[in-house]
């Protein structure tokens, strides 16, 4: 049976950096495929994990639960039956939620012959009030449906803002394992100690499977749940809404050649203003000057542009809400 870990986590977090992080220390003696799910149009991330080794497969335009039901339960049998893993990795959409992708992972289990190991959610710890306090139902469920917390750029944080931080994930988790030591200084040993929660992912499987609408009973762990089957009508309350009714995305393809200065500029306005709609997330790689290339990665009050090695084209990727299309075609100079 593969082991299969969900590792999520709002925009920009750290997940891919995460995931990286785990296949080099904890798993790196077995066989892994990564299973991404975008929310865009153009798939960035599968470059940026292309010298970690494994297989990538890409979902894009959509949550995995209900955009893409289909896709992700064919996807992930495949993946079963092609590679033989030792442990499939799902990395969903910043905006998806957690309990969403785990309700489709009950429902495969027995077919795609997999079994939940680890629910991972990433927090950005700078953001996490805010991101709480705009986007909750999203964030909030990422929180609330972990087993294990991670809380990102702790390195870069006060001993009392990670505090309170923590303080305020556990009102909406108190079982999960919660990580603030930065994980790079962290041995394989205390990063597995801190995903083996087996109590708390008893507690949210128990309650994901409690949730389902068709009851039928699985075996998990050694411990007999009954869950009801996942369909893209679960849940559809007057307060509960998909990633695609809240957030928006805009990804082109491009050969326009930027000057990093450039870039700067565009993407510091994108983060300035609301000329261009709200602007959670930029990401993307594209060609510079003198046959270079870089990639680029955009969230609130934070900005990266690093050298990257040659795409075989030019890709951005922009995520949040009320984007203004026009706008965007016109600061990057795509049609």
């Amino acid at each position: 049976m593969t082991k299969v870990d969900i590792i999520s986590g709002f925009l920009g977090a750290g997940k891919t950096t995460f995931i990286k992080e785990l296949i080099a220390k904890v798993y790196r003696d077995e066989k892994i495929v990564l299973i991404e799910n975008e929310f865009g149009e153009i798939g960035i991330d599968s470059h940026f994990m292309q010298d970690s080794g494994i297989e990538v497969t890409e979902m894009n335009s959509g949550c995995i639960c209900c955009t893409l039901v289909g896709d992700f339960a064919r996807s992930l049998r495949e993946v079963s039956e092609k590679f033989h893993p030792d442990r499939i990795i799902i990395e969903p959409s910043g905006v998806g939620k957690l309990s969403d992708v785990a309700k489709a992972v009950i429902d495969m289990e027995e077919e795609a012959d997999v079994e939940i190991d680890s629910l991972i959610t990433v927090v950005d710890g700078k953001k996490a009030a805010m991101y709480m306090k705009n986007f909750g139902e999203f964030f909030n469920d990422q929180i609330q449906h972990a087993g294990t917390i991670v809380i990102s750029r702790t390195q870069d944080m006060e001993e009392s803002k990670i505090d309170k931080c923590v303080k305020t994930l556990r009102q909406k988790n108190s079982d999960a394992a919660v990580v603030t030591t930065p994980w790079k200084i962290l041995s394989a040993d205390m990063i597995a100690s801190a995903l083996d929660n087996k109590h708390a992912l008893k507690e949210v499987l128990e309650e994901l499977c409690h949730d389902h609408h068709h009851e039928h009973g699985y075996h998990h762990d050694d411990h007999e749940y009954h869950h009801k089957h996942c369909d893209c009508h679960h849940d559809h309350h007057e307060d509960h809404h998909h990633a695609d009714d809240v957030f928006s995305s805009w990804g082109r393809e491009t050969v326009h050649k930027f000057k990093k200065s450039e870039l700067e500029d565009i993407l510091r306005l994108m983060a300035a203003t609301d000329d261009f709609g709200t602007v959670l997330r930029a990401k993307g790689i594209v060609e510079a000057e003198n046959g270079r290339w870089i990639e680029f990665d955009m969230v609130p009050e934070e900005l990266e542009i690093r050298d990257s090695q040659p795409d075989y084209i030019g890709r951005i990727c922009v995520i949040g809400t009320d984007l203004d299309e026009s706008a965007l075609n016109q600061v990057f100079g795509v049609n």
